[in-house]
């Protein structure tokens, strides 16, 4: 089983922090996000990586290498100058990450969640990990019933940024710049999008805000 790790973005909402340093290098506790999210893929049996680049990607190559001093193999799927968003990221890295499923993660954000052992149902394109809607964010993005996640009035869940996709999800999708989002309502609507919640420490590090906060009660 392989997994992405989306990196790329400018982090437009960090500036003037992220005018330096891409947002997965940023530091909570003296460990950056991407190291954390390396970690915790290497602990869960993960062995191949992809990371895509985009903003400062440079420096997150020349941070990471090949990968090998946390037991993975870290592959780069370079964007720079053309950054294609989530979906298209993906979609572009799909012949990297091979034929099974395989998880995702947003760089930017923080948990203490160990991966748990899933993968989509049968009747399923993804998982995905949802977590209580924090009180910055006027409404969730999901909700989820009998483990099913759908669209509603009532979204009083909100996507972690961690999922599992089975590659068939992205079927059809095109290529070039797309968010994956419009994709995750689609397969909500249609019943193929399964979940679960974790109510451990989980923060969006979106803000400068949010990351002094985070850094200040870590």
């Amino acid at each position: 089983m392989a997994a992405m790790i989306l990196a790329a973005g400018r982090g437009e909402r960090l500036r003037p922090i992220s005018d330096t340093t891409p947002k997965a290098l940023l530091e909570v506790d003296g460990v950056s996000l991407l190291d954390q999210h390396l970690r915790r893929l290497a602990a869960a049996g993960i062995k191949t990586v992809v990371i895509n680049l985009g903003w400062l990607g440079e420096q997150i190559a020349e941070r990471t290498g090949s990968g090998q001093q946390f037991g993975l193999q870290v592959i780069y799927s370079p964007e720079y100058d053309n950054i294609l968003d989530t979906g298209g990221g993906i979609q572009r890295a799909l012949p990297l990450l091979g034929s099974a499923p395989f998880w995702v993660i947003n760089a930017d954000v923080y948990t203490d969640m160990p991966l748990p052992n899933e993968k989509p149902r049968a009747d399923s394109l993804a998982h995905l990990v949802l977590v209580p809607t924090p009180a910055y964010k006027a409404n969730g993005d999901f909700e989820l019933r009998d483990g099913k996640v759908g669209n509603s009035d009532n979204q009083d869940l909100t996507y972690s940024g961690i999922a599992i996709y089975r590659p068939e999800f992205f079927a059809g999708s095109g290529r070039g710049r797309f968010s994956v989002v419009p994709l995750l309502r689609a397969a909500a609507d249609r019943g193929q999008l399964d979940g679960s919640i974790y109510e451990g420490i989980w923060e969006d590090v979106g803000t400068p805000e949010r990351l002094h906060a985070l850094i200040k009660n870590t």
